[in-house]
C-alpha cells in the first residue's frame, strides 16, 4: 500500500518520503482545524493505536517506538494531528488520501471498471487523470523519477500502488504479464525523444540510440496490443512525424493466435482550445488498431475531426482566470527558504479563503468542487538583482527591454537571452509552462507581483486541480508540473475515444471476443 508500514522502511528514500506525508499530514490538520474551528491541543499523552493502524504506519503497539525513531522531533505533533482526526470525524475527509483503509475502498470501488489504460512515461499524471475524469481506469503507470510515482500515488488512491511503477520502461515490458490484469484499451504517454532534432531522411528517429525510450513505448504496444494508442510529444517531433508513422505501421503485434497493425495518424493541438488557461502546442499521436478501425469504420482522422469539432464551442480562458481567488505574495528573499512556510511567501498548505462562484475556470478546472485548502503556492527566493528586474517591467516586457538595460546582466547576449526575462499577460493564455522552471522562473514573472509563478499557479495554468498535491523538494513541483500533460486537454481526448470504445461493447463483451 502507499502508506507504508514502518517496519517496512529500509532505505533512506522510503523513511523521507514516509517523513513527508507525516509532515503533510500534520500541516493539514493544522489548517483544517481553523476552518472547522477547533483548538489544537498543546500535547497529547493518549497514542492513537486504531487510528494509526487505519492509516496503515503501524501494525500494532509494538510498532510505536519505531514510530518515533523515525519521525524524531515530528512524532508528538503528528500523533497529536491523528488523535485529533479519530476524535473529530469532520477532519478525516481532509486526509484520507494518507489512510490505507480509504485507499483500498476507493480501489474496489474503481476496480470494476470496464475502460483500461496503461500510461507510460506517466509523471506526476496529468494525462491520467484526463483519462480518469472521462471514465477510464489506470491499471498501470509507469515511470523513472521517484518523486513523480510519488506525487501520481498520492493523487490517485483508486490506483494501487503497485501499479505505479517506478522503474526503466525496458524493466517493465519484461514484467508486463505479472503487472497488467486483462485487456488495456488504450495506451498512452509521451516518451522523451531527443535524437529528431538532427533528423533528415538518412537519419531515422528510431535508430538513433538516444530514442531508446521511444523505441521501448513500441514495443509496449507491441506487448500490449490496445485498441487505441495515443502519444504525446512536443511540437519538434514534427520533423520526423513520416518516420514515427512508419514506424507505426510496421507494428506487427500477436495477440491470442491473431496478427494485428496500426493505423496511425498526427495532429499539433493547442491546449488552450481545450479552456486552458494556456498557449501550449502539443503534437499528438492517435494509433488505432486494424480490427477497430475496421469493424467502426473510423481512422485517425475521425477522432481529430470530433476533437476538434468538440472544441469549436469552447471559453478561452486567460492567465487572469488562473490568478484569481488565490492569496497574494511576495517573492522569498533570504535563499535556502523555498521550503519553509511564511506568511508573506506562502505555505506548502494553506487554506483557501475563496470561493470559486464566479470563476468559471476554476469551476471547470475543479470540476464544480470548492476546495478547502490551497497546496504549494508558495512563492519561490529572489535575488535584489532579480526583483528590482521584475519590478520594473510591464506586462509583455522581456529581456531586451530598455526599462532594464542598465541592470541586465545578460545584455551582451540578448540574441540568446531574449526570453530569459518575461513578465506575462494577464489578459491572455499564457506563456507554455515548462520543466525549465525548475532552474529559474525569469521566463514566467508574476503580471503584477514582483515575484515568479508559484508552483500552484503554474498547476493551475496547466488544468490541474488545486487539490492535486506535488510532493518532493519545492524546485522539484515545479518540474512535475511542467512535464505534464494539462488534465482537461486529456480529459477532451479521452472522452472522444471513450465513446467509440463503447461502440466496442456489447452486452459487456469486447469486440474482440466477439471475433473469435
Amino acid at each position: 500500500m502507499f502508506i507504508k508500514n514502518v517496519s517496512t522502511l529500509t532505505t533512506s528514500l522510503d523513511k523521507n518520503e514516509f517523513i513527508e506525508l507525516a509532515d503533510l499530514y500534520i500541516r493539514i490538520i493544522k489548517e483544517a482545524c481553523k476552518i472547522e474551528k477547533i483548538t489544537l491541543p498543546d500535547n497529547s499523552s493518549s497514542l492513537p493505536l486504531k487510528e494509526l493502524t487505519n492509516i496503515g504506519v503501524i501494525s500494532d503497539a509494538n510498532d510505536i517506538n519505531l514510530l518515533q525513531n523515525i519521525l524524531g522531533i515530528k512524532f508528538n505533533e503528528y500523533i497529536s494531528a491523528v488523535n485529533l482526526v479519530e476524535k473529530n470525524n469532520c477532519l478525516y475527509p481532509y486526509v484520507c488520501k494518507l489512510y490505507n483503509s480509504y485507499r483500498k475502498q476507493e480501489q474496489i470501488k474503481f476496480n470494476n471498471c470496464k475502460y483500461t489504460v496503461a500510461d507510460f512515461f506517466c509523471g506526476a499524471g496529468g494525462i491520467s487523470l484526463g483519462f480518469k475524469q472521462a471514465g477510464f481506469s489506470v491499471k498501470l503507470a509507469n515511470d523513472i523519477e521517484d518523486v513523480c510515482t510519488f506525487t501520481y500515488k498520492y493523487n490517485h488512491p483508486e490506483i494501487p500502488s503497485e501499479k505505479v511503477v517506478k522503474g526503466d520502461i525496458k524493466d517493465v515490458i519484461q514484467n508486463l504479464n505479472s503487472i497488467i490484469d486483462g485487456d488495456i484499451d488504450v495506451v498512452i504517454g509521451g516518451p522523451p525523444c531527443q535524437g529528431f532534432s538532427q533528423a533528415n531522411k538518412n537519419h531515422r528517429v528510431i535508430d538513433d540510440p538516444r530514442n531508446k525510450l521511444y523505441k521501448y513505448y513500441l514495443k509496449a504496444i507491441e506487448r500490449i496490443v490496445p485498441k487505441f494508442v495515443v502519444m504525446e510529444n512536443v511540437r519538434g517531433m514534427l520533423k520526423v512525424a513520416q518516420q514515427v508513422i512508419e514506424d507505426y505501421e510496421n507494428l506487427v503485434c500477436h495477440k491470442d493466435n491473431k496478427i494485428y497493425k496500426y493505423i496511425v495518424s498526427y495532429k499539433l493541438l493547442n491546449s488552450e482550445h481545450f479552456s486552458v488557461a494556456q498557449s501550449r502546442e502539443r503534437l499528438i499521436y492517435i494509433a488505432i488498431r486494424d480490427d477497430i478501425a475496421k469493424q467502426l469504420k473510423i481512422t485517425p482522422e475521425t477522432i481529430f475531426n470530433d476533437i476538434e469539432n468538440n472544441c469549436k464551442n469552447n471559453t478561452i480562458f486567460t492567465l487572469q482566470d488562473a490568478l484569481n481567488d488565490i492569496d497574494k505574495l511576495d517573492a522569498e528573499r533570504q535563499k535556502n527558504r523555498n521550503e519553509i512556510d511564511s506568511n508573506i511567501s506562502g505555505k506548502k498548505v494553506t487554506q483557501n479563503k475563496f470561493a470559486y462562484n464566479d470563476n468559471k475556470y476554476l469551476q471547470k478546472i475543479n470540476e464544480g468542487r470548492n476546495i478547502p485548502l490551497i497546496y504549494n503556492h508558495k512563492a519561490r527566493y529572489c535575488s535584489d538583482l532579480n526583483y528590482e528586474i521584475y519590478r520594473r517591467l510591464d506586462q509583455g516586457d522581456d529581456a531586451t527591454n530598455e526599462k532594464i538595460k542598465d541592470i541586465m546582466p545578460y545584455a551582451h547576449r540578448n540574441h540568446c537571452f531574449k526570453d530569459k526575462y518575461y513578465k506575462l499577460i494577464a489578459s491572455k493564455p499564457c506563456r507554455t509552462i515548462t520543466a525549465h522552471l525548475r532552474m529559474d522562473c525569469h521566463s514566467h514573472i508574476h503580471p503584477y507581483e514582483v515575484r515568479a509563478l508559484t508552483p500552484r499557479e503554474a498547476a493551475r495554468v496547466q488544468s490541474f486541480p488545486d487539490d492535486y498535491v506535488f510532493l518532493g523538494a519545492y524546485l522539484k513541483t515545479y518540474m512535475q508540473v511542467g512535464n505534464a500533460v494539462p488534465p482537461m486537454m486529456a480529459k477532451s481526448i479521452a472522452e472522444v475515444i471513450m465513446n467509440y470504445l463503447k461502440m466496442t461493447y456489447d452486452k459487456d463483451r469486447p469486440i474482440d471476443k466477439e471475433n473469435k
